[in-house]
């Protein structure tokens, strides 16, 4: 996330500052999918909603920015099941990022930086469906220097284990060197079991478990700010929308058989590029999309791969948006390779993310209030 400035400061209201032109056009430019034919349908409204997760009994759970849990079911938003804002702050692009439930649905997890600006990860137990507030503990805290690229966003994988997202810390241009360096948590995809011990056990196959110089939590790194990432439920790939810095904008792909390790560049790279005359590692793990600023996009809003029944024209395909242009537009990804790229020619506002419902179904969240579900049309 970054600060939006063509329009000097948001009013209070968070912004991830990317971009979104939408690859450069070529000859050799993947066709377009058969397009579905969709439209937004307004299901409720919230204060600044940021993030969402699949609920039990088919319900989607919403998290507002300044650090309150929404239940959205069928009669709409509810009343909040869990109110922390007296221990967040909003300051920057912080807040309430993130939330997900376990893969049995037992614990629910929330990530928000708290009233220093530390990143943190808190979990409750749930029992019938409730949250149990005398269970809450905290998993993980990580000092963020400064008050952008705080990343966010946690999400359980197919492995049962948490995954989650941290920007490099901060500032611009990674001052720290956070994205390559592997004795720092920031500016990574970290993965824990934190089931497995208190605060949480390392899994023993994550990729850097063993090495003296590297932090064990580490499943990937090189990233500038992973605000939104998914799992696709069809195929256990992990999709990872990163902001960038001045001109690219990323979608990063790894399959579900990756042992980890993947180093996606940044700050040597941004996307395809070598930023500020870097030099591209060796290792460098290329985004499967890029695109650049030439449009009206600023900052990549990663989506979902569409699962639902709903919709068939657009089974398989990754939607995402971006949060200064609003489009829902799609690729098709087949073996790490994009072989097609659509517009699905909905707009759904300041898009600040995605969240799949247990049946499959994507809700866009706009930053302004609005919680739309994409139907057919």
């Amino acid at each position: 996330m970054k600060v939006r400035t063509r329009s000097s400061a948001i009013l209070g209201t968070i912004c991830l500052v990317g971009s979104l032109a939408l690859g450069p056009a070529s000859a050799d430019e993947p066709a377009a999918p058969k397009q579905a034919a969709v439209a937004l349908t307004e299901v409720a409204t919230a204060q600044n909603p940021v993030a969402g997760a699949a609920g039990p009994d088919d319900t989607v759970w919403i998290a507002e920015r300044a650090g309150t849990v929404r239940v959205l079911t069928g009669q709409g938003l509810g009343e909040p099941v869990l109110d922390i804002s007296a221990e967040t702050t909003t300051d920057g692009e912080r807040g309430l990022l993130g939330v997900a439930f376990d893969n049995d649905f037992a614990h629910f997890y929330v990530s928000y930086t708290n009233l220093e600006g530390t990143s943190t990860i808190d979990e409750f137990a749930v029992q019938d469906g409730a949250l149990q507030p005398d269970t809450r503990r905290t998993v993980l805290t990580q000092t963020q220097p400064y008050e952008n690229h705080n990343g966010g966003d946690i999400k359980f994988g197919p492995d049962g284990y948490l995954y989650i997202a941290l920007g490099d810390g901060g500032a611009g241009g990674d001052p720290q060197g956070n994205g390559q360096k592997l004795d720092t948590l920031l500016g990574k995809i970290l993965r824990i079991d934190p089931a497995g011990a208190e605060p949480y056990a390392i899994p023993s196959d994550n990729p850097f478990v063993g090495d003296p110089n590297a932090k064990d939590e580490i499943w990937s790194y090189g990233l500038r700010n992973p605000w939104r990432f998914s799992f696709d439920s069809g195929t256990g790939d992990l999709l990872i929308g990163d902001v960038g810095q001045s001109d690219w904008e990323e979608i990063d792909w790894s399959p579900a058989s990756s042992e980890g390790g993947e180093n996606y560049g940044w700050a040597s790279m941004e996307g395809t590029h070598p930023f500020r005359g870097g030099t591209e590692p060796a290792n460098h793990v290329p985004p499967v999309f890029e695109y650049d600023r030439n449009g009206l996009g600023c900052s990549v809003t990663g989506g979902y791969v569409y699962r639902g029944d709903a919709i068939p024209d657009l089974q398989g395909q990754y939607i995402y948006s971006d949060y200064c242009d609003g489009t829902l537009r799609t690729l098709k990804i087949e073996n790490g390779t994009v072989t097609g790229q659509g517009d699905l020619a909905v707009n759904g506002g300041e898009v600040i993310s995605f969240v799949q419902g247990g049946d499959g179904e994507l809700y866009v969240l706009g930053l302004g209030g609005s919680i739309s579900r994409i139907d057919a049309a």
